[in-house]
């Protein structure tokens, strides 16, 4: 069994083939009739008729006209790089390290960050609400430090 649901994987395999036409500069009436010739289709005209085994030949068939799918090509936000930013990130780095937090990556600290100001990106915050998280995890890093000797 496959790791995707058949729906997801279709709906996926259906966005390609229309990258795919797009791509080639395929006008619609041509793709129908690429389709309608395929013998393995059974006659359909339409994306919404195929099953998953059906459109993986469709994506093959577009393959050998020339089409090359681009793998890894979605975007991602490049990371805030402000002061501020570098100090959130630092913390939620150290309070990791304390085992305080289970997960380091930027997209837990986006999900952190979004809890507490309704703000989903570190670009995005203020001023003042960066100084909000900054002083949130360096409160939480003093509740999870364990006590210093001889202080």
């Amino acid at each position: 069994m496959s790791a995707v649901p058949s729906d997801a994987k279709r709906l996926r395999l259906i966005k390609l083939i229309h990258v795919a036409r797009r791509e080639l500069g395929m006008e619609d009436e041509v793709f129908r009739l690429m389709l309608t010739h395929m013998e393995s289709l059974g006659g359909a005209t339409s994306c919404s008729a195929l099953s998953v085994d059906n459109l993986l030949r469709v994506v093959e068939q577009l393959k050998q006209r020339g089409f090359k799918p681009r793998a890894g090509a979605r975007r991602t936000r490049p990371l805030a790089d402000d002061a501020q930013s570098r100090r959130i990130r630092s913390l939620w780095l150290t309070l990791h390290g304390l085992g305080a937090v289970r997960d380091s990556s930027e997209a837990a600290l986006a999900r952190y960050v979004m809890g507490t100001t309704r703000v989903a990106a570190l670009q995005w915050l203020s001023t003042s609400q960066a100084s909000q998280v900054i002083e949130q995890l360096k409160q939480w890093q003093r509740r999870v430090e364990p006590p210093q000797e001889g202080v």
